[in-house]
């Protein structure tokens, strides 16, 4: 397994990340704990979580994905060789289950997160705390064009980062990260006291955005990207090719998820497959393997369900991409420019 700097920090993280959205929704804790087990022998020692964890969220299981990492770390002497990520819920009406009503990056709200993930996680300290995503409004989560909207109130990001900041005083965080951001509030970021240490931001096959505003900063600043989402919903694994909705699947089980099935999706995922067969290749292995090499990336945050899902998904590291398949997969990306943004 690779190391990888963090940031400016003196932490090496590997190049895979191991995501756990879908412990306690998908997944069991039997489960969950068979896959850190298994993602720890293999050199990962980077867990990526969130508060509102698990995914589709929901009152019922909010809290459950921190809950069995955190019974996980309980059992483990290892503690200080592992790095924890997790995120506080940017601003949304969508959550008053969480108990601060309409969620917002201010101090009173961070402090009870805080507190609710140290608890649920079982831990002293955590290594890389996120924004989940900004407190304004402004274009993510699959949004390209940005409204501007004059009368929108919100948590100045460098209030937010203040708060942070005392936190990582008390010793409760170590370094700070944002996520689904912008250019914009990745450079308001930079100019603070207690700059963020990395970008956690989609980026797939199909949707390669993140190149165009912030690829740059991420070498230049230091402030590199944790990708999630290299799959696509699974999308890039091939397995929905011919319109095929799998028993158990992300996209079969919740409607939710419709952000990487347009047309345009499904067509640039067909180019995709070609070029895996032709090459004798795993889809999800080339996929995984050309977000992993990009030179901005920190570390590729890979998710399963299952521990065969989950063994292949690390293997892809072995996968050299030749001078030939990297021409390929920019052709395809010349035809089908970022369909899934």
């Amino acid at each position: 397994m690779e190391y990888r700097q963090l940031g400016n920090t003196n932490l090496k993280v590997s190049a895979l990340c191991l995501g756990t959205m879908t412990y306690g929704e998908q997944n069991t804790e039997l489960e969950a704990h068979e896959q850190l087990d298994y993602a720890v022998s293999q050199g990962i020692n980077f867990i990526d979580t969130a508060e509102m964890y698990p995914v589709p969220p929901k009152a019922e299981t909010q809290g459950k994905t921190e809950e069995y990492i955190g019974t996980w770390l309980e059992k483990r002497k290892d503690r200080d060789k592992l790095i924890i990520a997790t995120k506080v819920t940017g601003r949304s009406s969508a959550f008053d289950y969480l108990g601060r009503g309409e969620t917002r990056l201010s101090r009173e709200h961070i402090a009870i997160a805080l507190e609710k993930s140290l608890k649920r996680l079982r831990t002293d300290y955590i290594d890389l705390y996120q924004l989940h995503w900004p407190d304004r409004s402004t274009n993510c989560f699959g949004i390209l064009g940005y409204t501007h909207k004059p009368d929108d109130i919100s948590i100045p990001l460098e209030e937010t980062l203040d708060v942070l900041t005392d936190f990582v005083k008390a010793g409760k965080i170590r370094h700070i990260g944002l996520s689904n951001e912008t250019p914009y509030g990745v450079h308001r970021a930079l100019m603070h006291k207690t700059r963020p240490v990395s970008i956690q931001n989609p980026y797939n096959l199909l949707n390669r955005s993140f190149e165009i505003g912030l690829a740059e900063m991420a070498i230049k600043e230091k402030v590199g990207l944790l990708a999630y989402s290299p799959l696509a919903f699974g999308m890039l694994t091939g397995k929905y090719a011919g319109g095929e909705m799998p028993k158990g699947s992300r996209l079969t089980l919740y409607s939710r998820f419709q952000r990487y099935n347009n047309p345009y999706g499904f067509a640039a995922t067909d180019k995709y497959i070609e070029l895996a067969k032709k090459h004798n290749l795993q889809l999800s292995q080339l996929a995984l393997q050309f977000v992993t090499t990009r030179p901005f990336v920190t570390s590729n945050i890979i998710g399963a369900t299952t521990m065969e899902q989950l063994k292949s998904n690390i293997e892809s590291t072995k996968l050299t991409l030749s001078p030939e398949i990297l021409q390929e997969l920019e052709a395809i990306q010349k035809e089908f420019s970022n369909p899934c943004p």
